[in-house]
């Protein structure tokens, strides 16, 4: 997901978006230690993901 599209969204909707993003990340933790995982990149992709969620969550919460 861009910033761009992150921007776009309310504070409650990012928080629920960090939540399902480290529940997916989660799940994709667990396949991979159970060698079921078939995409590593998707771990990657959802790990810079939670960085920019919480980028901007904390870009709110200072102004």
């Amino acid at each position: 997901m861009k910033a761009s599209e992150l921007r776009d969204l309310t504070v409650d909707e990012l928080q629920q978006r960090y939540e399902e993003t480290q529940k997916e990340l989660f799940n994709l933790r667990i396949q991979q230690s159970t060698g079921q995982l078939e995409n590593p990149i998707r771990m990657r992709d959802l790990r810079r993901d939670v960085a920019r969620i919480k980028t901007i969550i904390s870009e709110r919460a200072e102004v």
